[in-house]
């Protein structure tokens, strides 16, 4: 098992996308929470990935940090119903993959229970930097993803939108679907940002791994020393 003392994000990863990619190499799982109530402390800096069941979170996350069994997705979709937290050898700096979403074949009492848990999560968690939401590029901004953004406004949280499986488009209609969401979400008036996305093609890996960095860059004062513990326990 890693140190989780001793690794920290520089103060902000802004121009280097293979120093942001290192780091989210270091990345380890933490623990799954079933409930809002008992995530880990509400301290330091997140970014969960929210989408639908089959919008590829496992998969871009296990691309992000070159690990391909990190994030696991179930065998039946939707029926994974936890938040998994996952950090960068520091517990100050966290991902977060959300419940997927959407799944027909999910009891109506699960999903209404599950909508009420991210809601909370979203407008709650005063840690969380971002949220990332991936949308199927084939498919893109469903209600329920609709509803996310919806959250996420009312939380003030900036969005970064991944049209994932970018590859299964030709390059110039990948482009004009990017650019119709983009057109999209301006009517949202909330902060955004959009790219595209493949985890089997490693699009945009780049481009989202400083988004990361930024993201979940610590302030200066928020640094432990060498002598000081990363989270107090």
């Amino acid at each position: 098992m890693m140190d989780s003392t001793n690794t920290l994000a520089p103060t902000a990863i802004t121009d280097d996308s293979d120093a942001a990619k290192r780091w989210l190499h270091q990345t380890q799982f933490m623990l799954s929470a079933p409930t809002f109530k008992l995530c880990p402390a509400d301290t330091g800096r997140e970014v969960a990935f929210a989408g639908r069941s089959n919008a590829g979170k496992s998969s871009c996350i296990n691309a992000l940090t070159q690990q391909r069994q990190l994030a696991r997705s179930s065998k039946t979709p939707g029926r994974t119903q936890m938040i998994n937290f996952f950090n960068m050898g520091n517990l100050d700096q966290r991902l977060v993959d959300l419940p997927g979403y959407g799944y027909a074949a999910v009891p109506e009492a699960m999903k209404k229970e599950w909508q009420s848990e991210l809601e909370k999560y979203l407008i709650s968690r005063k840690s969380l930097a971002g949220l990332v939401l991936l949308t199927d590029i084939r498919h893109p901004l469903k209600f329920f993803d609709e509803q996310m953004l919806h959250w996420a406004k009312d939380g003030e949280l900036e969005v970064h939108v991944l049209l994932t499986k970018a590859d299964k488009l030709k390059y110039g209609a990948a482009k004009n679907t990017l650019q119709q969401t983009r057109n999209q979400l301006n009517k949202l008036k909330l902060p955004f940002s959009i790219q595209l996305f493949s985890a089997q093609d490693r699009i945009g890996l780049d481009e989202l791994s400083l988004k990361l960095g930024n993201w979940l860059a610590l302030p200066e004062q928020d640094e432990p020393t060498d002598n000081e513990p990363t989270l107090a326990v």
